[in-house]
């Protein structure tokens, strides 16, 4: 084996918090069985799937978060990320290239489709002319598609080991933050006579902008599709019935 790319999670927050303990076991505990395996195999690079919730807030409304920006991680999803990220980047193992991609949050079509991603429940919402109840409209987020996710993956399994050792990278692009409210009014050029609800509530104070400028210059990575680009294809999907019931719990983490 020449490389292990470690996908593997309880992925979101309501799936964390429906178990802690077997989000702790899987997250945590399964992903270092996994590196220590890697290891003893003397695989070439361990890539590690993490996210950029890590961030948790920013400082000021300014800020574009980079890679050396402090963690602050609001739930326990983005803690065992946070965790795992500090161990493998501090090994001293010389022949493990281990490389962590905090992934902006994903949106777009995929034969594994969920409808509780930010991007892709608001449209298909909106597309089946449901009302949207909207929180923290406000907050910013940076947005990348699976696609180019999993472009970046084999960008960095193709890249030296020299550039992608102990390293960390955002994936995403800078152009791509986007606050809630904006992803409504690019829904509404599609879909204009959309209803939209804003509710307050406490529950989720994750808010980041996020710079992509390290993954370029150190891997040559440009994303090739934009949020825009997504709605219309889930708009389409949807319409076209693509994925039948979209409330089913099959596309969804919670």
């Amino acid at each position: 084996m020449d490389a292990v790319v470690h996908l593997a999670a309880i992925v979101g927050d309501p799936a964390c918090a429906r178990d802690l303990d077997l989000a702790r076991r899987t997250n945590i505990e399964g992903t270092l069985n996994v590196y220590e395996k890697a290891k003893a195999a003397a695989v070439g690079r361990f890539i590690f799937a993490s996210t950029c919730s890590n961030y948790g807030r920013m400082n000021t409304a300014d800020d574009f978060l980079t890679e050396d920006a402090p963690l602050r991680p609001v739930s326990f999803y983005a803690e065992s990320k946070v965790e795992i990220e500090k161990h493998i980047l501090k090994d001293s193992n010389g022949c493990l290239h281990p490389l962590v991609l905090r992934f902006a949050t994903l949106y777009g079509l995929s034969p594994r489709m969920r409808f509780d991603l930010t991007v892709n429940e608001f449209t298909a919402d909106l597309a089946m002319n449901s009302t949207l109840r909207v929180y923290g409209e406000q907050f910013w987020r940076p947005y990348v598609h699976v696609r180019d996710a999993a472009m970046a993956v084999i960008a960095s399994l193709t890249a030296s080991p020299e550039a992608i050792a102990k390293n960390v990278f955002n994936v995403g692009d800078s152009q791509q933050n986007f606050r809630k409210q904006d992803l409504i009014e690019m829904i509404r050029q599609f879909i204009p006579n959309s209803k939209v609800e804003y509710v307050s509530r406490q529950e989720d104070p994750r808010d980041y902008r996020v710079s992509f400028d390290k993954i370029k210059k150190c891997l040559g990575f440009k994303v090739k599709n934009t949020v825009r680009d997504g709605i219309g294809e889930i708009i389409r999907a949807v319409k076209s019935d693509v994925y039948g019931d979209i409330k089913s719990d099959i596309y969804r983490n919670s």
